[in-house]
């Protein structure tokens, strides 16, 4: 097996990343330096046409989008427990996973990139306002459910939904939102962060985990 996962610090592809981690697999890391614009050089294109992280290659296989890498990872890894094995618990977590990466990460881009979606300065500053507070609310949905977590997101084994969480939650400081104010998802995170698998992920990325600043 020949794995190389193509990652962004603090991007999404944390959450691959910290799985891989927690699957105890073997992998080459490589990471993107978006702000240099890596993710459009010709040779990374080549592997995404759509310049994006993560990218997971397995083999002569290429694999993106995390609800894709993050079901190929548990297909390589089953013992790691990364998402349910099967039945019910196994369908709710695809669906928070497909929740999270379908509704509540692409509101975060209208925070954090409202340039995407209109090229007038007046217009950006209101779609990042109104994205703001819709963030907040899809947050406070995650919370309910890092308040009913048995001890993880999807059960008894640390996983894919709590790696999402993490980076949705840290991703809230840049929105101008405490994360120590969900007090349930900051446990859930600081505990996440806390396993010897996902700190490897974290220190390679160098990540801080509240990067709130009052205003």
């Amino acid at each position: 097996m020949s794995l190389k996962l193509f990652y962004a610090p603090g991007a999404c592809s944390f959450v691959p990343h910290a799985a891989l981690e927690l699957a105890g697999a073997t992998f080459e890391p490589v990471m993107v330096k978006l702000h240099k614009g890596e993710q459009r050089a010709p040779e990374y294109l080549a592997l995404n046409p759509r310049g994006q992280v993560p990218v997971l290659v397995d083999g002569s296989d290429v694999v993106t989008q995390i609800p894709a890498i993050a079901l190929h990872i548990d297909s390589l890894f089953p013992q790691a427990g990364l998402l349910p094995a099967s039945g019910i618990a196994r369908t709710r977590a695809l669906q928070t996973l497909m929740w999270m990466n379908n509704t509540v990460h692409p509101t975060f881009t209208h925070v954090f990139m409202p340039q995407k979606f209109t090229a007038d300065e007046a217009a950006q500053k209101a779609v990042r306002e109104h994205a703001v507070a819709a963030y907040r609310g899809l947050l406070e949905e995650i919370e309910a459910m890092a308040r009913a977590a048995s001890p993880w997101l999807a059960g008894a084994q640390p996983g894919v939904l709590d790696a999402y969480a993490l980076t949705l939650l840290r991703w809230g400081g840049y929105a101008g939102i405490d994360p120590t104010t969900l007090g349930a998802t900051w446990d859930l995170a600081q505990r996440f962060a806390a396993l010897p698998a996902v700190a490897r992920a974290i220190e390679r990325e160098r990540l801080q985990l509240n990067v709130y600043k009052p205003a």
